[in-house]
Order: C-alpha cells, then sequence, then structure tokens
C-alpha cells in the first residue's frame, strides 16, 4: 500500500513514522509512504497556502491551489472512479466535520492500494477540496485539533498494522478491541477468544503475583474453556462499564446475554 500526506508541516511526521510496526512494513516494502509540503506548491514569495474565507469569520482557511496542484502530481486515477471503488484507491480529508475513524474504516483501507490523506489545518479547508477532491472526510474523534497531521499519524499506524505481514502475529489483530466478525477455531475450545467488536479482555503476565496482587487462578488453571468464559465475561464487563453504546452493534450469543444479566443484576 502507499499512502501519500498532504500537509504544510511535512516535518511532524519524522517521528511518528520511523518508530514501530509503521517504520517496520515500510523497511519489509509492505507499505511506502510519501509527505508532500504544499508550500512547494504555492508561487509566490511568501508561500501563502491560507487565506481569510468570503462572507467573514475568524481565523484563516487553506486555500485549495496548492492542495489541487499538488493531486495533480499524483497521478490518481479519477475522482469519480475512486468514488465508484472501481480502482483501488482512496483520497481523504482529515476534518473535524468529518465521519468517525473506526477499527471497520481502518480495515476497509488497508485493502486499497494507495491512500492520499490530506490534513486540513487553521479554521478549515476551501469547500471546494472537499466537494470536487476528496472522496471522504474523517475524523479521530469528536474533538478538534489544530491540523489533521495528528489525525493522519493515527489512521496510518491504524492501516499500517492491518497490512498482512506487518505485524509478527496476525492473529493478535484480530482478537483487539472494536475487532468484529472473528471466526473461533471449529476444532475445538481455544484459550483466547475474539473481541467481536468488544473492548478487549484484561492481560496479565509474570509473576505471577507482584506486590500482593494475584493473577486470576482461572489464567493459570489451564483450562481452556475456563480461560475463554472468563475472558467473554470480563469483555462484556469492560464493554458494558466503559462503552456500553458498542453492545448495540454486536452479535450476542445466548451465553452472552445470560452473562450480561447476571452483570447488571449485579449492578443493582
Amino acid at each position: 500500500m502507499r499512502a501519500d500526506i498532504l500537509t504544510i508541516f511535512p516535518g511532524f511526521f519524522r517521528g511518528p513514522l520511523d518508530h514501530g510496526i509503521t517504520r517496520r512494513a515500510c523497511e519489509m516494502g509492505l507499505a511506502e509512504i510519501q509527505v508532500h509540503d504544499l508550500r512547494g506548491f504555492t508561487h509566490d514569495k511568501h508561500r501563502t497556502v491560507d487565506d481569510r474565507p468570503f462572507g467573514g469569520g475568524e481565523g484563516m482557511v487553506l486555500k485549495p491551489e496548492p492542495l489541487f496542484e499538488c493531486l495533480d502530481t499524483l497521478q490518481l486515477a479519477p475522482r469519480e472512479d475512486r468514488v465508484a471503488r472501481r480502482v483501488k484507491q482512496s483520497v481523504i480529508l482529515l476534518s473535524a466535520q468529518g465521519q468517525r475513524f473506526t477499527q471497520k474504516v481502518a480495515a476497509e483501507l488497508a485493502t486499497l492500494d494507495r491512500v492520499v490523506l490530506i490534513c486540513g489545518r487553521y479554521e478549515g479547508v476551501d469547500e471546494r477540496v472537499a466537494d470536487f477532491l476528496a472522496d471522504r472526510e474523517l475524523s479521530i474523534g469528536d474533538y478538534v485539533l489544530s491540523g489533521g497531521e495528528m489525525g493522519a499519524a493515527v489512521i496510518i499506524e491504524a492501516v499500517t498494522r492491518l497490512l498482512p505481514g506487518a505485524v509478527g502475529n496476525e492473529a493478535s489483530t484480530r482478537q483487539e478491541s472494536f475487532t468484529a466478525d472473528v471466526e473461533r477455531d471449529s476444532e475445538g475450545p481455544d484459550s483466547t477468544c475474539g473481541s467481536g467488536g468488544l473492548l478487549d479482555y484484561p492481560h496479565y503476565t509474570r509473576p505471577a503475583e507482584f506486590r500482593g496482587i494475584p493473577v486470576p487462578e482461572v489464567l493459570i488453571s489451564g483450562n481452556h474453556e475456563e480461560i475463554r468464559r472468563w475472558r467473554r465475561q470480563q469483555a462484556l464487563e469492560k464493554t458494558l462499564r466503559n462503552r456500553p453504546d458498542l453492545l448495540d452493534g454486536v452479535a450476542l450469543s445466548d451465553e452472552d446475554a445470560k452473562i450480561l444479566a447476571r452483570i447488571k443484576a449485579g449492578q443493582e
């Protein structure tokens, strides 16, 4: 997968892209990431990338010219082909007004050949960028940042780790928080269970007792079915406590429903 980042602060990405899974994926040839300085596509001595909006208002808005000219150099497929998904490419505008970025969206982007991330800045971007340049708008959360650079780094990290071969143990990415539609081993019970869209279950490591706090006994029992049940219960409890909204989109089994009923009864 190739990712292109359009920004007025290219130096920002020297840190996020130079570490961990993202760096390893690039070194392995699984991903190629190019950062483009929008100031290189200006034509005045001040390298101006922003201007005051028509109609008045506070703050400055990114001008359309540098963004359109930069994208012209990337030689992408026409926008109509991208929107219709006739090609595996997408141009994304990072915006507080965008669709919320989720694990499901990350998985979708990981199947593409090329992703372009436009980092908004100041009070926003000329709307012609959203209307005629970008295929979609994404937001990493319901809050406002000074620009899209942080969001672009988050998206790159989330998408890159889903590329086949990027993570040493690919099974780990199928049982993390927010990951749905995980198939369980049909040959019998496993010592782990996929999140199925829930928050992840708790993890413990050695020592078995630390400062008087022991690891739950079930985890060292060797009984894989009991471990699976415990982990599922813990995932349900944590989701109900921290993100009850996620339960609305999760396919719950009869066993899950019974566990939730017991948890809720204990809270009353």
